[in-house]
């Protein structure tokens, strides 16, 4: 689910570049907010590099296979970290193994960082209403936990595969034959639904296992 170069055309990969800079001057701005921002780079650190390897994981999905993201996960647990830590997970997928452009990195990190960003405001969503019954409902709180991260992990993935969709299929070049083109990206969107899910599970599973032996490294703890 990467746009790679020459797909797209210059003003929409400018567009990404603008929309991309902008997000990342605007999470950087929450990040300094923090006492000590530094405390989290380490953890940040961690999971661009997981980020970065999930994509030369393939899930076959018959009749093709797709590969792991992890961006929703990344929202769910770094919080606005998780903007340039996608952004710097897919320059060098750019870079090294070919994944995505440098031209259309904008676009990628675009399409793959906001959705992180909401699947962090949904994982806040834990919370509400729930502060003050936190340490007398224990089993409660780590339902709430999993299945707000299942939601941000899930919506996270989707939406960006949602994006992917929406740019490509109003980006096709009039050389080709737009029905084809629609019918296979829909498809490939389609295939997405279950890697949606299983990315949901999977940060689900993380997420409640990170809260009960240390939840300090949950994304607004």
């Amino acid at each position: 689910m990467h746009i790679p170069d020459g797909i797209v055309p210059a003003q929409v990969c400018i567009a990404g570049y603008g929309v991309t800079g902008l997000f990342t001057w605007y999470s950087l701005r929450q990040i300094n907010k923090r006492s000590d921002p530094s405390v989290k780079i380490p953890k940040a650190s961690l999971l661009t590099a997981a980020f970065f390897v999930a994509s030369s994981i393939y899930i076959p999905i018959p009749p093709s296979s797709v590969h792991l993201v992890l961006n929703g996960l990344l929202g769910v647990v770094l919080g606005y970290f998780a903007f340039p830590a996608i952004l710097i997970g897919l320059f060098f997928q750019a870079l090294m193994v070919g994944h995505g452009g440098l031209t259309t990195l904008g676009i990628n990190a675009s399409m793959m960082g906001l959705p992180a960003l909401l699947a962090y405001y949904i994982f806040q969503l834990r919370t509400v209403g729930n502060r003050k019954k936190e340490t007398a409902n224990e089993r409660g709180t780590k339902l709430r936990v999993g299945f707000f991260a299942f939601l941000g992990g899930a919506v996270g993935l989707f939406l960006a595969a949602l994006i992917f969709t929406g740019i490509v299929i109003t980006t096709v070049p009039a050389e080709f034959d737009f029905e084809t083109e629609r019918a296979a990206i829909t498809a490939l969107l389609l295939l997405h639904v279950p890697l949606a899910l299983l990315e949901g599970t999977f940060t689900a599973m993380l997420a409640t296992f990170l809260y009960r032996v240390k939840p300090e490294l949950l994304a607004g703890r």
